[in-house]
């Protein structure tokens, strides 16, 4: 088992990388001040409960604690107020009050909506994170916890810390090939923002980390959120350095929201967002590498580095324009200045940022 620390002072936490967390889930709650004298909540979705809901509920009802669960069907769709409103009247009609604890046993949607509740709930209630996806590496730390409008991604949120991250490796044993696929978007991204060595070794390992290699696995997750960890710790709420945590979500998410969140996958449109981002840097005066290296990483993970042809370029847009980081007509970007290497860039030209997308299209595969 590997341990990282999200160092916040008194609100530090733990995220535990390994095989077979899961059993040890009752054990590690009490040990990080989960209390049993109080309802427990998992939310999971259609996806992940069959496999690891009663397992789970199984481990932490022998430890002691009253499980309740709420499942949600499977996708970005469930990341809405409705589906934030059907939770907390579970959570209501269960008896939760404000020492309870509400559990994510799933990827970055049920992560997000999950936090979201507890962020909510009572004005705030504990929170565990037991991410069951490659993606969910990233968005299972750090806090941030959203529901999606339908007009923009994330706009409702709140920043609602955990109090541990349990990450059992022996959960992404069971993903689909393209959602595999779409979680090391995220690990690519770590590299890119932060660490020129890693990106080299995704480069090498990429057929390890696709076939699900349990060390390769380990060691890119483990590299992974130590990124966000180190980001987070020195800037929680993204008033400064965080923002390099968003390579490739600006055009990403605008994708995301244009394909009404059921078409591309999270992290194939922040693939395609990567590459939109390395030919802004190339652009604004990175070297050429900045564009081949990325995008030759992202296709060796298997991962898209072409906007669709029937994604409208108008629609994509204004989506930017709903964009938590658009102002003025001018956009904020993180681009790349070398591999490894970010800056945070606050007055791009929006018709630059235009001609980029429209180039998105005509990219080789």
């Amino acid at each position: 088992m590997r341990e990282l620390t999200v160092d916040l002072g008194d609100r530090s936490y733990p995220i535990y990388i390994g095989e077979g967390l899961l059993g040890q889930a009752g054990e590690l709650f009490a040990k990080h001040g989960i209390v049993k004298s109080s309802p427990l909540l998992i939310v999971s979705d259609t996806q992940v409960a069959p496999h690891y809901l009663e397992p789970l509920t199984a481990q932490l009802t022998q430890a002691g604690y009253e499980v309740v669960s709420f499942v949600v069907p499977s996708g970005e769709s469930s990341k809405s107020l409705d589906m934030f409103e059907q939770i907390m009247t579970k959570a209501l009609q269960s008896g939760l009050d404000r020492k309870s604890t509400v559990v994510a046993l799933g990827g970055g949607v049920v992560g997000d909506l999950a936090g979201y509740v507890a962020a909510a709930y009572m004005r705030g209630v504990r929170f565990v994170q037991v991410p069951t996806t490659i993606l969910a590496h990233d968005s299972s730390v750090g806090g941030k916890v959203a529901v999606n409008h339908r007009l923009a991604k994330n706009v409702i949120g709140a920043f609602h810390q955990p109090e541990l991250v349990l990450y059992d490796l022996s959960t992404l044993q069971s993903l689909p090939p393209r959602d595999v696929r779409s979680g090391l978007s995220e690990v690519v991204k770590h590299g890119l923002i932060w660490d020129v060595e890693f990106v080299d070794w995704i480069d090498a390992n990429a057929d390890k980390l696709l076939a699900l290699d349990a060390e390769a696995l380990g060691y890119a997750l483990y590299k992974g959120c130590s990124v966000k960890a180190s980001v987070v710790s020195e800037d929680e709420r993204e008033s400064s350095l965080r923002a390099i945590l968003n390579l490739g979500h600006t055009i990403g998410h605008a994708l995301e929201a244009v394909g009404q969140y059921g078409e591309l996958l999270h992290g194939e449109a922040i693939a395609i967002g990567m590459v939109g981002s390395a030919r802004l840097g190339v652009e604004l005066g990175a070297p050429e590498e900045v564009y081949t290296v990325t995008k030759r990483v992202l296709q060796r993970c298997g991962l898209p580095v072409r906007l669709p042809e029937h994604y409208d370029v108008d629609a994509i847009m204004e989506a930017m324009m709903f964009d938590k980081k658009f102002a003025g007509g001018r956009m904020v970007f993180i681009v790349p200045t070398a591999i490894g290497k970010v800056e945070i860039n606050r007055s791009v030209d929006a018709s630059l940022v235009r001609a980029i997308v429209e180039q998105l299209k005509k990219e080789a595969e």
